[in-house]
């Protein structure tokens, strides 16, 4: 299945990603504030998605029955984990580079995940839902932010969650997130995010309630310097993290 071409994707968004798809999987390249920031995000996805279906944690799969989608998964750093965590586990990417590596890695973990190179819009007309939809990192990256919301919105099941992760489009975001991680620091190729192209959690919330979703939390994700180290908290003003719901 290739993405429809009237979806939300954005080629030049496509394009940017699949020049360094190879690197996905190494901890100190291009996608190295991912490595260091996906602990942080992943605690926070099982821990609220274990509140909301009753699962405990510390059993050996704690998700065995649930179906969940990762949109943009990219080379596959959110869908090996919640695979271990007993999810039955769809990825697409509108990449098809990152399809390809993120299979590949798969295979080598003998995991089995049902990669796709297409967009959400595709499944939404294919009739596929989910327990649970992530959107993490790829809304401020899609053409069309509401018409997505959408698409997230009819692929989760009633009684099903998604999380949504993202920049604030704040100063803040774009001396941190830009100007110092692309320029200053080199943590990320340059060009990698339009600070235009950034949401304030007012307007993800405005987009998940026209989707008919009931917006459960809201956790901002801060970074330490001194320490290396992300942690959530109060503190929106850069990386947020959201939990919808689907009565």
């Amino acid at each position: 299945m290739s993405p429809n071409p009237t979806s939300s994707i954005d080629p030049d968004e496509v394009a940017r990603f699949a020049a360094i798809a190879e690197a996905w999987w190494d901890p100190n390249g291009k996608f190295r504030p991912l490595h260091k920031f996906n602990p942080t995000r992943l605690a926070y996805v099982r821990d609220h998605l274990a509140a909301h279906f009753g699962r405990d944690i510390a059993a050996k799969a704690p998700f065995a029955g649930l179906r969940l989608i990762d949109i943009g998964c990219g080379g596959g750093l959110v869908a090996e984990p919640m695979t271990r965590m007993g999810f039955s586990v769809t990825g697409v990417d509108a990449t098809e580079r990152n399809i390809g590596v993120a299979s590949a890695h798969a295979a080598e973990q003998d995991l089995a995940i049902d990669y796709r190179f297409a967009a959400a819009e595709d499944l939404v007309a294919a009739g596929e839902r989910f327990d649970v939809v992530l959107a993490l990192e790829v809304i401020e990256h899609v053409a069309d932010p509401a018409e997505f919301l959408v698409s997230v919105g009819k692929l989760v099941k009633p009684g099903g969650a998604v999380i949504v992760a993202t920049l604030n489009r704040t100063a803040k975001a774009f001396g941190l997130a830009i100007v110092g991680a692309e320029y200053l620091l080199g943590w990320l190729p340059r060009g990698t995010h339009t600070w235009s192209k950034f949401l304030k959690p007012s307007e993800v919330a405005a987009g998940l309630r026209r989707a008919g979703l009931v917006l459960e939390d809201l956790s901002g994700v801060s970074y330490n310097p001194v320490a290396d180290k992300w942690s959530l908290g109060s503190d929106t003003s850069v990386n947020y993290l959201m939990v919808a719901t689907k009565p």
